[in-house]
């Protein structure tokens, strides 16, 4: 017997896949079940990547802080190495000046595919300089980019909570370059 799905489904398929990865990784990586640890991120992982909870990426010393030009800041808060082969990278992306500033269009990456579906992180890597290797975000069976997308302006002191994931480099490597176009960049952990 043969099922055939629609595209929507397929998409629907997908989506679910990788959220129930999201939900099954963050899991079981949680605190120490004091109830109160707010250096833990969301349990809860976002159906399309538009929209991470206000918790998501949140921990009190960031892994690395890239800086970006008018401003912003990319405040790199986890890297969390999944069972399924990815790497998440999560955080805040601030605006630290005293006006408001629009994201930057580079950060989307110049690939067709990603940028047709809007602003977003899709330009970001991860360098993995023992391996010889560059890991770029991974992207739905449409071509969307699995990371924070809609990006448009942020006002003076407002962040936002973002996320990217990766193809996870070998599980011996641990230290990598996190880089975003208009960045510097950033030296991270991956941990799990």
């Amino acid at each position: 017997m043969s099922i055939r799905f629609t595209a929507k489904a397929r998409r629907g398929v997908v989506a679910l896949t990788v959220a129930a990865g999201l939900a099954l990784g963050v899991a079981g990586c949680g605190g120490g079940g004091d109830g109160d640890d707010k250096s833990s991120p969301s349990a809860s992982a976002p159906k399309d990547g538009s929209k991470p909870s206000a918790q998501e990426g949140q921990a009190a010393t960031p892994l690395a802080e890239l800086k970006g030009t008018d401003g912003l800041l990319l405040r790199v808060t986890s890297a969390q190495r999944d069972a399924g082969g990815f790497v998440t990278v999560s955080g805040g992306l601030k605006n630290d000046g005293a006006e408001s500033v629009a994201i930057p269009a580079q950060t989307s990456g110049d690939e067709t595919e990603v940028i047709k579906h809007g602003q977003s992180l899709g330009g970001a890597t991860l360098v993995d300089s023992k391996g010889k290797k560059r890991y770029y975000v991974l992207r739905d069976t449409d071509g969307r980019p699995l990371t924070t997308t809609g990006l448009t302006t942020l006002e003076a002191g407002q962040e936002l909570p973002v996320f990217m994931q990766f193809p996870a480099p070998p599980t011996d490597t641990v230290d990598v370059a996190l880089q975003l176009p208009t960045f510097s960049s950033g030296t991270i952990k991956i941990s799990g």
